[in-house]
């Protein structure tokens, strides 16, 4: 025989997760000390239920494999909230674990809202965000709902799942010889439907001379990196990355043209918008990638969109997108098919398209020379100075608001670098615990680097505690300047630069960073020139524990370029000369433009 809870920790050990993100509380109790308990599995306290599910996220991230955190009921499973979202919408598969009040204490079908101490309905609060959603009932039932988690969660869209497991069955023994096991359905043939779209896809690749091939998450998700990167290479089509498979190229790669969308680079956007054939793979094509209205987004090519959820395919007809061909498939099964046909794959001359390209980007690089000669510090040459320090191999996490968008226009990513973050949910201050769960799923290797604003920062500060506990090697850069500028951005853009909530006059608070640094044990180092960028991110490096170091970057950056809603992606601010503009553009402008 055999409690409950020994045998969940022993069923984590067997996917082969190695850590746990746990913050105890009254229903969580037996969980984590069965952890404990087993010699193969060691639970991470962070200091907040959030923390505990956005590291959980990253260790899947990480590891390619499953991450998994337990919160108490209530108050506990609600505060994991967030964190489930983030792995949601980016499609990670981590096991959540919530305790739950003893069946004897559970509201049941009363009408009251709570009968038990911290009741709560975890299962319909989470369930519109996870792949499946479950309260277990009875303790024979645990091997099948576990088994059924792992499947949920790796099937179809892979995503997290919650089990919701109150404290009486937690204790509860069981004999694991008896339990009963979970059988998925087998799947289904590739169609004839299929095929037939295939066919098409290959036609069109065939007849191309404009092309771009948009890669996405979805790749990384399906495993089918090297793959893609041998169609690639074969074909020789252009790629423009979304954010989250930015990292899958070399900056000097010479068919990596740049990241793209509302945030993206000029050079990119044009591309893309004078294409006549775009290829996305594993991408959902949100509207930061579309652009608004999302009829605009390369309006006179032939759009093939190859995704798993048919769903996001649909979607495209709601929204006013027309989709030439949509191919219902995983990434890795698509880019195996495209390549066992390139073998007699004859394509187009497109060395012209090309020298376009090339031509584009050295006229609007992302970080012009005149940069380096401000003297306050750029956040764009801080990048561009933070790229070149980094190692091959280096684990890059990033938090959101203009700090991610400088980071995915202007990092110049080497071989085998690696960048995460929540690329759909976008939390603010996801990167630091985030950062733990990647120290940690790496195996514990050398130095984490972390770029984070100061508001992100302080949404999860009590994590540089977890830091300090564990004394992870992060090198965590914040770029300080005082407030939200992203939303300034916007504020600029519709509200007559009316600050509110969104700087110190508007009523933000703004710490002394180095003063937290010195708090949480973390060496200190402050970068306020340009010219000193250089040495002050060498000095946070050569630092052998964790380390803190505020950027201090004027409030008026912002990102350039951006596209304001209602322009096509093609005419970012600032506006270039109208003449400038018609002379870049291969297919007509919209009258948008011309304004």
């Amino acid at each position: 025989m055999k409690k409950v809870s020994d045998y969940i920790a022993e069923f984590l050990v067997n996917l082969g997760i190695r850590h746990v993100f746990v913050v105890a509380g009254g229903a969580s109790l037996h969980l984590i000390d069965s952890i404990d308990r087993n010699p193969d599995i060691d639970f991470i306290c962070p200091m907040h239920e959030q923390g505990a599910a956005m590291a959980a996220d990253a260790y899947s991230r990480v590891t390619g494999n499953f991450g998994a955190a337990i919160a108490t009921s209530g108050p506990g499973a609600t505060n994991m909230l967030t964190g489930v979202c983030s792995a949601y919408y980016d499609s990670v598969p981590v096991i959540y674990i919530t305790g739950q009040v003893s069946t004897t204490r559970l509201k049941r079908d009363t009408g009251v809202r709570q009968i038990g101490f911290q009741e709560t309905d975890t299962v319909q609060i989470y369930r519109p965000v996870t792949n499946y959603a479950v309260q277990l009932q009875d303790a024979k039932d645990i091997r099948y709902e576990l088994e059924k988690c792992c499947h949920m969660a790796k099937s179809g869209r892979s995503g997290p799942v919650l089990i919701d497991i109150p404290d009486n069955i937690q204790r509860e023994n069981i004999d694991p010889e008896k339990l009963r096991s979970f059988t998925p359905q087998p799947k289904n043939p590739i169609s004839e439907k299929l095929i037939s779209e295939l066919q098409q896809c290959k036609a069109l690749l065939q007849g191309a001379v404009r092309p771009v091939i948009v890669l996405g998450w979805g790749i990384r998700l399906a495993k089918a990196e090297a793959e893609m990167r041998e169609l690639l290479e074969h074909l020789g089509f252009p790629v423009v990355p979304t954010w989250a498979a930015a990292d899958m190229f070399s900056y000097d790669n010479p068919l990596y043209v740049g990241t793209f969308g509302t945030h993206g680079t000029r050079h990119a956007n044009f591309a893309v918008q004078n294409a006549d054939l775009v290829l996305s793979i594993g991408s959902r094509l949100d509207t930061k990638a579309t652009g608004s209205p999302i009829s605009t987004f390369a309006r006179e090519a032939k759009k093939i969109v190859v995704d798993i959820d048919q769903s996001e395919l649909n979607k495209f007809e709601t929204f006013g997108l027309n989709i030439d061909l949509k191919i219902n498939m995983d990434a890795r099964d698509f880019v195996l098919w495209i390549k066992k046909e390139m073998a007699d794959m004859r394509t187009k001359d497109i060395s012209r398209w090309k020298k376009k390209i090339s031509i584009w980007k050295k006229k609007y690089p992302i970080c012009p020379k005149e940069y380096r000669s401000q003297k306050s510090v750029n956040p764009y040459w801080f990048v561009k100075k933070l790229s070149q320090q980094c190692a091959e191999n280096e684990i890059i996490i990033s938090d959101t608001g203009c700090t991610l968008a400088w980071m995915m226009q202007a990092f110049e990513f080497k071989k085998n670098q690696r960048i995460f973050h929540d690329w759909n949910n976008t939390a603010m201050g996801w990167a630091l615990p985030a950062s733990i769960g990647a120290f940690l799923a790496a195996g514990g290797r050398e130095r984490i680097v972390c770029v984070i604003g100061d508001g992100g920062l302080m949404m999860t500060v009590q994590e540089l505690a977890t830091v300090q506990k564990l004394r992870i090697p992060i090198k965590l850069f914040v770029f300080n300047n005082r407030g939200y500028s992203m939303i300034k951005q916007t504020q600029d853009q519709w509200l007559d630069s009316r600050y509110c909530a969104s700087s110190e006059e508007g009523g933000l608070a703004a710490p002394d960073f180095l003063k937290i640094a010195s708090a949480f044990d973390f060496a200190a180092v402050n970068i306020t020139k340009n010219s000193r960028i250089s040495h002050g991110i060498k000095k946070a490096f050569d630092y052998d524990g964790p380390a803190l170091c505020n950027v201090d970057i004027d409030g008026d950056m912002r990102v350039i370029p951006q596209v304001k809603f209602g322009r096509p992606n093609e005419d970012p601010e600032p506006l270039l000369d109208r003449e400038e503009f018609f002379g870049n553009m291969i297919v007509k402008p919209l009258d948008v433009s011309m304004k």
